[in-house]
C-alpha cells in the first residue's frame, strides 16, 4: 500500500478551490496595482514571473496534499510545511534570511527545504515519516539560524521563529499518523 493510500485516501475536492486560486492570482497581480500609485513598488517582468512560480508552487503543493488525504491534521501539517518553505524562499529572494541574501546562509536555508522534501519523499509522504522529516528540517533551520547569529542577530532570531512552522507541521503530522493508525 502506498503512502498516499495509507494517508486515508480519497480526493478532497472543494468548492473553495476557485476562490483560493483566484486569491493566488490577486497576490501576484497586487504589485501591478501598487505600481500605479507609488514609485516604491517597481517590479519587472522577472519579478512577476518569480512571484507567479513561487505562489503557484504553494498552490500546487497544497492542492496535492488536499488530494492525498481527507485527514485534516495531515492537510494542516502540509500547509504549515508549505508555509515554512514559502517563507524561506520569499525571504531569501527579497532580503535574505540572514544578512543581505548574498551569503552562504541563503543556500543553507534552501537546504532546509531539501531536507523536508527529501525526507518526506523517502517516507513516501506517510504522516509519521513526513512528521520526522519536517522536524529534522526545523532542527536544521534552528541550527542555521544559530550559526548566523553573529552575522545578523535580528535575521537569525526571525529565522528561528519562522523555523517554528516546521515544528508545528511535525506535531500536526504526528496527530495525523495517530488518527490514521486508528
Amino acid at each position: 500500500m502506498t503512502g498516499i493510500a495509507q494517508s486515508s485516501g480519497g480526493h478532497g475536492g472543494s468548492r473553495l478551490r476557485p476562490f483560493f486560486w483566484g486569491l493566488a492570482a490577486l497576490l501576484v497581480a497586487a504589485p501591478l496595482v501598487a505600481m500605479q500609485f507609488t514609485a516604491e513598488v517597481n517590479w519587472t517582468a522577472s519579478d512577476f514571473l518569480f512571484a507567479a512560480v513561487v505562489i503557484g508552487s504553494v498552490g500546487v503543493a497544497i492542492e496535492l496534499a488536499v488530494r492525498m488525504t481527507r485527514n485534516p491534521a495531515y492537510r494542516a501539517g502540509a500547509a504549515c510545511a508549505v508555509a515554512a518553505a514559502f517563507a524561506i524562499v520569499w525571504s531569501s529572494a527579497a532580503v535574505g534570511m540572514i544578512g543581505d541574501g548574498e551569503n552562504n546562509y541563503t543556500l543553507l536555508f534552501l537546504g532546509v527545504i531539501g531536507v523536508a522534501v527529501g525526507g518526506a519523499a523517502l517516507a513516501r509522504f506517510r504522516a509519521a515519516g513526513t512528521g520526522i522529516a519536517v522536524a529534522v528540517a526545523g532542527a536544521a533551520q534552528l541550527a542555521v539560524a544559530l550559526s548566523g547569529y553573529a552575522a545578523d542577530p535580528q535575521g537569525a532570531v526571525m529565522s528561528a521563529v519562522l523555523g517554528g512552522l516546521w515544528f508545528v507541521s511535525a506535531a500536526l503530522f504526528a496527530i495525523a499518523a495517530r488518527t490514521t493508525a486508528r
